[in-house]
This record gives structure tokens, sequence and C-alpha cells, in this order.
């Protein structure tokens, strides 16, 4: 993801057993500055980058398995993230995808919650602002999440793999 506006690919690194995340921007010619930005977990399992408030800068998304929540970093502009903004999940949440789930053309977020064996979904209510989670149950010990239109209805489907159920789940976008 371009954070910094200059064209250039960067890099994006959660640190698991830390407290912050890596921002490693791309300085040109093989060069880059690596950025420590502090969030307010330890345990940092995930994280996805997309526009979640719609000013054309990607904004990054990460999973506080330790905390029980998400975190919402909004992209100022330069390179710069504004204060992490965190949601309430389940417990120990694992893995994180982005996507237009309602189909309003903003992107939702979409978490599994291994502890409790099923799937959030919260909803993006405007300029990176969400909603309480809707939970959808799954399989024993989901780990991970993709966004897919896996029956061609022009709409995004949730699949879940399951850790502890060696099973997966599709739920269909209805």
């Amino acid at each position: 993801a371009d954070v910094n506006s200059d064209n250039k690919p960067d890099i994006i690194v959660a640190k698991e057993y830390s407290n912050n995340i890596s921002i490693i921007l791309n300085m040109n010619n093989g060069v880059f500055l690596n950025k420590a930005i502090q969030v307010n977990s330890t345990h940092i399992i995930s994280i996805a980058v997309a526009d979640v408030n719609n000013d054309n800068n990607p904004d990054i998304i990460t999973v506080n398995c330790d905390a029980n929540n998400i975190g919402i970093l909004l992209n100022a502009g330069n390179g710069t993230f504004r204060n992490q903004i965190t949601r309430s999940v389940g417990a120990y949440p694992r893995a994180v995808a982005v996507g237009d789930i309602n189909s309003d053309n903003i992107p939702d977020i979409v978490v599994v919650n291994a502890a409790v064996s099923n799937v959030g979904v919260l909803l993006n209510t405007g300029n990176g602002t969400f909603s309480n989670q809707t939970t959808y149950s799954v399989g024993d010990t989901p780990a991970s999440v993709a966004l897919i239109d896996v029956n061609n209805d022009n709409k995004l489907d949730i699949i879940v793999a399951n850790a502890g159920s060696d099973e997966i789940n599709v739920i269909l976008h209805c």
C-alpha cells in the first residue's frame, strides 16, 4: 500500500508480540525507512489495509488478540496515522478481511473470533466508523477469513477456515 502518497509501494507489518506495527516506507532505489506506530495491544496477530473513510488513503485495521478488539488506524495522508480507534469483537480474534459486505460501496470489516467460534461483521457507517459486530456461528476455532463472490451474484461471500474442526464455512451473501 502507498501510505504516504508518493506513488511507491510501502510495506506494513504486524509485530505479533509487541505493541506496535511497522510502516516501512519505500524511499526509492531499494532504500526503506522503518517507522513504528504504537497501538493498544501487545498481541497484534493480523492486519488488513483498505481505505475505510473514503479519503483515497490506505488505512490499517489490526486484530488485537489480547484485547479482544480490532484497531482502526486512519491515514492522515502523509504516511502518518491518527490514534487507533478500537471496536470490541469476540474472544480471541485471529484474522480480518475488508470488503463491501452490504453492497453500499463502503468497505466493511469481517473478523474471526476463535474462542467463541464465530465470525463478526462490522458494517462501515461512513467516514471510517463501524457498527457493533453481527456474528455468525462457524466451525471450531476459526483461524482465517477471506471475502470472495463464490456464486457469481456480484456480492461478496465470507469464507472461514476452522483450525479446530478442519472444515471450511461459506456464508453466502443473501
